[in-house]
């Protein structure tokens, strides 16, 4: 859903803690003047160079002018003219926003009762440049035969002639319009103009700018020409927000509304420079939809207004240097804290065929850098099938999952006890698990590879965000290209030593103290445990599934110790293997598995620590740090314990009045995505900082006291 809705509580925050918000962005004045036989209230505004306040309709963000008007403390209602036809403003982060700057009015009609009054006018905005500041005044304006002024901004003259521009109510047909869907909740309005003159298309307009209706949330448009220039082609893909209506509204599955929608657009498109307000009325949308008008008009090319020329798609960035990006941060993932214990499983592995033949050790590291790169084609496949259906993920997203969490707890869970001597499973090749034997088949070493892979996807890296945020930001062959350069580098160690294989060489010679190692690693493993189980309670209810869990997993532990030391009897092995199962089918009876409607991130205890809204971060009147976290983040754990919990962080964020806000994206919160997105950032940990200017500043994924003192001029 559009930002904008979100600002609703922002202007309430603003006019009590910004105090220089008293600083004159807005004048706002009234007159009553005489146009085309009637008399008219003009509330006119006239804003500071380079700001710019907000129309019907803000765009993805800001808030809409709100003019109150009483007469004798009563409420007026008075009948309100179109109003003006609002500037186009690309804002940071490619935010657009529709709204006016310079000098400019909203007109009311005066009826005849109000030939002789007082009336109070009472104006609120939310004006904007690098920054954005509320503003507010209120005017008392007395009528005496029709006239009267009050601190006016703009003559008479100058009204006049604004009033006899404003939009127009049209039946206009030169425009034709459909609707198709294109992924669920989502849906393109295509727009067409044939013959078209392109002299009458104003470059810092919109040629569609849509009023607000719910529950359409409209994006960006965009302009096709075709290469005569006689057909104009408009597209703007629309969010279906359906699902945030009470009573919820579902996207029809046939096409066809329930009730027809009478849509309201300004058209700015006219030989006199006059926008015209037309309506069109939606019955239903094609269910085979396109996103781009390539496969309508075989030449059209994406055209800017004003200039009449093609628009140069040139990336900032060659995608070869992403792909180092993407190669260098996964190298820097295999140091990481969340992949160090199958790391080691894996040099452990390198220990004992390290006496083996050269092309044995090519196959066994080969075999992992397979099942590493598997997996992560499999992620990338799962990302873009994702992305198609309408949702907005990030970097790790499975762990967002308490059933994809939990079934990682209990296979790691087993693993660590096979580690540790608890048990066997004999294979079909005739290997056995648990031993020597299985670290020498080629299923164990691509089963390392899965592992690393899936426990390396919560961790960010230096270089890895860039990549990461180019990937998800722009195609699916992006997505596959970056994720497996990730891959690689994250194999890159276990592929040198497959073509320098004299390199294991430097590694201990095999021996009895391996037993003692593989123990060892198995305590290692249930240290991730450990950690899987803070995140999946983090991510669940676990006041009443917590018993049944703990319980299962005793259980688990309890059958593997029976078999070994107790009895061998497959009978009774089996009649106990069956408490665990029945406790995880009671935990699943009782919702275990589903994500908890609330819950908090590992600093909300802590009082310094407030929980993050965009909103909140805006409105406040001080310095502001952001900490995206998650639960399953280890990344973002250790950088909670070296930096955000020492001394000197504290101390530096008191003497500053720092407000600390924390972000949870342990669970999956479109919030927090949307935002990270709009800075094309797609994983934790991750930074941000609003100085004392009302500049957002991303920090990235490493944090110091350095770097937060050079932006905030210190150095």
């Amino acid at each position: 859903m559009r930002l904008g809705l979100f600002l609703i509580i922002l202007i309430n925050l603003f006019l009590t803690q910004f105090c220089f918000a008293q600083k004159q962005y807005v004048n706002m004045g009234a007159s009553v003047i005489k146009v085309d036989g009637q008399y008219v209230l003009a509330v006119s505004f006239k804003n500071k160079k380079g700001w710019h306040t907000y129309w019907k309709n803000p765009g993805d963000a800001g808030l809409a002018i709100s003019l109150d008007i009483t007469s004798d403390n009563e409420q007026m209602n008075l009948k309100e003219f179109p109003w003006p036809t609002p500037k186009r403003y690309i804002e940071q982060g490619n935010m657009w926003a529709y709204g006016y700057s310079g000098s400019y009015a909203l007109f009311y009609k005066l009826p005849s009762s109000l030939k002789n009054a007082n009336i109070g006018i009472s104006g609120k905005w939310l004006v904007c440049a690098e920054i954005c500041i509320p503003g507010s005044k209120d005017l008392e304006l007395k009528i005496t035969d029709y006239t009267g002024e009050a601190n006016p901004q703009m003559s008479t003259s100058q009204l006049i002639t604004s009033f006899k521009m404003l939009p127009r109510s049209s039946q206009d047909n030169s425009i034709q319009f459909y609707l198709t869907q294109v992924e669920q909740n989502k849906l393109v309005l295509h727009y067409i103009i044939e013959d078209v003159n392109l002299a009458h298309i104003r470059k810092d307009k919109n040629l569609i700018t849509p009023y607000e209706q719910a529950p359409f949330s409209f994006m960006h448009e965009k302009l096709f020409i075709d290469k005569k220039k006689n057909i104009l082609y408009g597209e703007m893909l629309i969010d279906w927000d359906g699902a945030y209506e009470d009573p919820e509204v579902i996207l029809p599955k046939d096409g066809r509304f329930l009730t027809p929608y009478r849509l309201q657009f300004l058209l700015n498109y006219s030989e006199d420079g006059i926008s015209k307000i037309i309506t069109h009325e939606f019955e239903n949308f094609s269910l085979i939809g396109s996103k781009t008008p390539l496969d309508l008009i075989s030449d059209l090319e994406e055209w800017l207004p004003g200039n009449q020329e093609k628009i140069a798609n040139k990336p900032t960035k060659s995608i070869w240097l992403y792909i180092l990006f993407g190669f260098l941060g996964g190298v820097i993932l295999n140091l990481m804290p969340c992949i160090l214990p199958v790391i080691t499983l894996k040099l452990f592995g390198f220990i004992v065929h390290s006496d083996e033949p050269k092309s044995a050790i090519l196959k066994h590291n080969l075999a992992y850098t397979f099942g590493v790169l598997a997996s992560f084609m499999f992620l990338a496949v799962t990302v873009i099938f994702l992305q198609k259906s309408g949702q907005n993920i990030g970097w790790g997203f499975q762990l967002q999952s308490p059933s994809f969490v939990f079934i990682m707890l209990l296979f790691i869970f087993i693993l660590a006890l096979n580690l540790m001597g608890m048990f066997e499973f004999i294979t079909p090749g005739g290997k056995t698990i648990g031993n020597m034997e299985m670290k020498k088949s080629l299923a164990g070493d691509v089963m390392n590879g899965v592992l690393a892979t899936i426990l390396s996807t919560p961790c960010s890296a230096p270089f890895l965000g860039t990549a990461l945020g180019f990937a998800f930001t722009t195609s699916a062959m992006s997505i596959i290209i970056i994720f497996l350069s990730i891959g690689i580098g994250l194999s890159f160690p276990f592929i040198l030593t497959a073509f320098f294989p004299a390199l294991v060489k430097l590694l201990p010679k095999p021996g009895a103290w391996m037993e003692k190692l593989k123990k060892f690693l198995g305590l290692s493993l249930l240290l991730t445990v450990v950690w899987l189980y803070d995140v999946f309670s983090s991510l669940t209810d676990m006041s009443i599934s917590g018993i049944y869990i703990n319980t299962a997993l005793a259980a688990i532990f309890f059958v593997f110790y029976l078999r070994k030391n107790i009895t061998k009897n497959k009978l009774v092995t089996f009649l106990f293997t069956l408490l665990p199962i029945f406790l995880l089918i009671q935990v699943q009876q009782l919702g275990g598995f589903k994500v908890a409607r609330t819950g908090s991130g590992a600093n909300q205890a802590q009082s310094q620590w407030k929980s993050w809204t965009k909103e909140k971060m805006v409105a406040a009147d001080q310095i502001v740090f952001v900490n995206f976290t998650a639960s399953w983040c280890l990344t973002c754990k250790v950088n909670k314990k070296v930096f955000l919990d020492t001394p000197e962080f504290k101390k530096f964020v008191k003497e500053n009045n720092i407000l600390l806000l924390e972000g949870d994206w342990t669970k999956r919160d479109k919030h927090i995505s949307d935002f990270l997105s709009s800075y094309s950032i797609v994983g934790v940990p991750a930074y941000f900082l609003k100085d004392h200017t009302g500049r957002i500043i991303s920090l990235g994924e490493t944090i110091s006291l350095t770097k937060l003192k050079k932006h905030l001029g210190q150095n």
